[in-house]
Parts: C-alpha cells; structure tokens; sequence
C-alpha cells in the first residue's frame, strides 16, 4: 500500500514538471539582426532635448559645443567622415512641433569651427568643435530675442542615428543690469499723460512730472479727484535727445496699498509722431526699484511712452520714480 502511494506521488510529480517545462518553453524566433545595424553615429549634444543657453552680452565671442559620436560593438575599424550643417528648414518643424516660434539665428551671428570631421579608426567621437556666437557689435544677434540654430550630421559609410540627427540650440543674449545705468533725467520732461492727480495729493504730489524728480516720497498718481479714470494709463517722456534705450526702471509707491503697476507697455519714438512696440511686461507688486530690459530689443528713441494696462488691486495708477537706461 505504502509502494503504490509512492509510485503515484512520483507519476503525479513527472505530470507537473511536464508542464512546468512545456510552459517555459520559448518559441520566440527573432529575426537575423546583423551587427552592423546597430552601429551609428549621432550627436551627443541632442540627448536630451534642445540645448538651451543664456548668453551674456559682450564684445567677446562666445562659443558652444558640437560633435559626433560613434555608437556600436567595438570600436570604428577605419576613419569615419562625418559632415555637420546648418538646416535652417528643420527650424519650421521644431516650432510646429512645441508650439513655439522661435527665428533662425541670423547669418553672421554664429560661425562653425567646422563643417566635416573624422571619428578616428579605434575612436568613438570627433574632437570637440566649436559654435562661436556674436552677441554685440555689427552682425549680433538681438538682445533679449530668443533664436534657433539646427546643427545637424551626416556621415559615410555609418548609419545616422535619426533621433540624434540634429541638435536644436535655443539660444539668447542677456544683458548684465550692471553694465546699464540709469540715464541722467536732468533735462528730460513730461509732455503728455492719460490723467493725473493735480489737486488730491497736495501741491507737491500726484502730478505726472512727480515720477522724475528723484524722490521716491512724491510719485505721480492718476485722477481720483472729480473723476477716476480706468487703465490704460500712460505718460509720455521726451528724453531731449535721442538715446540708445536698453530698458526701464520703476520705484512703486512707498505706501501699501493698490495701484502699483502690473502690466506695462512700452512705446518709443524718434520724433513723437511715429511709434514703435518696445515691448510688454509685468512689475512685481512691491516698492522696490525693478529693472526690466525691453522685450523687444534695444531700440533708438527720443520719446518714451509708458503704458500701464493694469494696476494691482485699483483701477488707477501711481509711480513714485521711472527711468531709462
């Protein structure tokens, strides 16, 4: 009785590791994949994502990194020649892609330290090659005004890796506050504005010309008296002379409360007649000095046109200094 027990425990054993094993058995068939298509060059610089860089503002050239990689068993049996350009055309398709709108950054504004280079026979890159990039002088590209430069490779006899084909540079110069003070407002008047306080705040406050006198105690505040005026509200400045202008600064008034400026539109003319969009930005809702450069680029103007298109928690305005520089 105790053998027929065992010789059923051992057939009920052999059933199960019969299973077990047709279970495991692998009937995957995987196509014949040369080694070869797995070699392929392509650009470090692309792996994640565009290269995004904030350059300062300077007489000197500045430079970015390019080249190529060799990806694959081993190590290259011969020289690799690889060719790097410039398409201008995959600009489009990046922008479309994310929704962006980003120019092509001008010609003259960058030059390639190359465009062919060797993966050396036993190597796996080229040597490290140089994007130099002008920011000021005749040529640069546009302060403040965000560009796109697509470096792209190929290569012979390697396969390009189409992924890592192209590295996209989303490049920028900003200026350094520091190297822009404000302009001396000596001679500078107010020669119009929307609205302004000219009885309310006393005889030595409210009025326009209040956001030039240098004290931030007195700022000019838009009517309240009588009338109360909504935005927008500006006030426009002649400089006297025509000036290159890099940006504004702002004082808020020195008091809690609404009307600090938000949103800000700036304008600029040569001859007070004909107007150019500086740009539009929003200020912080303190009393500290802020400094904003012009959305839109350094521009020649005489006359400045300040815009306040909001205010914070008030439908009227108040500044206690503005500047240029």
């Amino acid at each position: 009785m105790k053998t027929q027990h065992i010789l059923k425990f051992m057939g009920l054993m052999a059933l199960v590791q019969s299973i077990v094993l047709s279970g495991c058995k692998d009937n995957v068939v995987l196509p014949y994949q040369p080694i070869d298509s797995y070699t392929q060059i392509y650009m470090p610089e692309a792996v994640n994502g565009p290269v995004v860089k904030t350059l300062k503002i300077t007489d000197s050239v500045q430079t970015l990194i390019y080249g190529a990689n060799y990806g694959g068993q081993d190590y290259p049996g011969s020289d690799i020649s690889v060719n790097f350009t410039v398409n201008k055309a995959l600009a489009d398709s990046f922008n479309v892609a994310n929704k962006t709108n980003y120019p092509v950054m001008p010609d003259g504004s960058y030059t390639l330290s190359a465009n062919t280079a060797i993966i050396p026979k036993g190597k796996v890159s080229t040597t490290p090659l140089t994007i130099s990039v002008k920011t000021n002088g005749a040529g640069a590209m546009d302060a403040l005004k965000t560009y796109i430069l697509p470096v792209g490779i190929s290569g012979n006899p390697v396969k390009v890796r189409e992924a890592l084909r192209t590295t996209f540079y989303i490049l920028k110069a900003q200026p350094d506050f520091n190297d822009y003070p404000n302009y001396d407002r000596t001679n500078w008047a107010i020669i119009g504005f929307s609205s302004q306080e000219a009885n309310g705040e006393g005889p030595n406050n409210g009025r326009a010309v209040f956001a030039l006198d240098g004290n931030t105690s007195t700022f000019w505040h838009t009517q309240w008296s009588g009338a109360s005026p909504g935005p927008p509200h500006y006030i426009i400045i002649d400089m006297k002379e025509a000036k290159t202008v890099h940006g504004v600064s702002f004082v808020g008034r020195q008091a809690d409360g609404g009307g600090k400026p938000n949103e800000v539109n700036i304008q600029v003319s040569l001859d007070n007649t004909t107007w150019t969009d500086a740009g539009t930005f929003n200020l912080l809702n303190n009393k500290d000095l802020q400094k904003q450069f012009l959305p839109n680029g350094f521009k020649s103007a005489r006359y400045l046109k300040v815009i306040i298109n909001s205010a914070y928690n008030g439908s009227y305005t108040q500044v206690a200094e503005f500047n240029a520089f």
